[in-house]
């Protein structure tokens, strides 16, 4: 019979795949978890040898978002993954400085032309607010409106 894995082995062995915030964990571990004390214990050590580390996790959650995705919505994914607005918010930073070039690429992936009609370029802008960029980095990519 085969021996059930601790929850630290549980716990590396989710590590070992991707970093994980540690809200996140929590709840990957708290069915296996006999007394919550264990595992707050167990988050805690793992935090301080730098195993679990929400800054770590916020940097390469975001980034790897930001080829998709505006600011906001990286902020709004990095938030219900349970980490706080000061942190969602410091991790998207870098990607509010690239926000008109990357929604150009976006952009650029999905319709390759420009709009024609109010109604495409209202489809478009709709596409691209749902990404989360800002109106401004929209405006930027689309032009105002009867600019042409």
């Amino acid at each position: 019979m085969k021996k059930q894995p601790t929850l630290r082995e549980r716990a590396l062995r989710l590590l070992a795949r991707r970093e994980h915030s540690l809200a996140e964990l929590a709840g990957k571990l708290r069915a296996y978890a006999s007394p919550e004390e264990e595992l707050e214990a167990l988050l805690e050590d793992l935090s301080r040898r730098r195993l679990l580390s929400d800054e770590r996790y916020a940097e390469s959650r975001a980034h790897a978002l930001s080829r998709k995705y505006g600011a906001a919505r990286i902020v709004h994914e990095l938030r219900a993954k349970g980490l706080d607005k000061a942190l969602a918010e410091q991790a998207s930073g870098i990607a509010r400085t690239t926000e008109v070039e990357r929604a150009r690429e976006v952009w650029r992936r999905k319709f390759r032309v420009a709009p024609k009609t109010r109604e495409e370029r209202a489809k478009q802008m709709r596409f691209l607010r749902s990404r989360g960029f800002s109106f401004d980095a929209i405006r930027a990519v689309l032009g105002r409106p009867g600019e042409d």
